[in-house]
């Protein structure tokens, strides 16, 4: 089910679409480490790479995750976020049918 209103709040912000535009080809934008980014990327790795405070990276991923267009999992002490491909592609045919 998609929220197109959750989904047009949260891509109107330009660092929550850069996040997106990272998780999509994660080995390209973070260090791979001991994660090897199938179950998602660590959001202290978007902390990281983004130079915002963890605060507003949090609530930035707290805004995708509420528009269902990334999906957080938990992994022991790490909080792993993935893009929702069915959700991006639900709304992406939408706005190509409507629009």
């Amino acid at each position: 089910m998609i929220n197109e209103i959750l989904i047009h709040k949260a891509l109107a912000n330009p660092f929550r679409r850069e996040v997106l535009k990272w998780l999509k080809a994660p080995c390209d934008y973070f260090v791979q480490g001991h994660f090897d980014f199938t179950s998602g990327v660590p959001a202290n790795a978007i902390h990281a790479r983004s130079g915002l405070s963890q605060s507003t990276v949090s609530s930035h991923i707290a805004a995708l995750i509420e528009a269902n267009l990334v999906v957080s999992t938990r992994v022991g002490q790490w909080m792993l976020v993935s893009r929702n491909e069915e959700v991006i592609h639900a709304f992406a045919a939408q706005i190509k049918l409507h629009l």
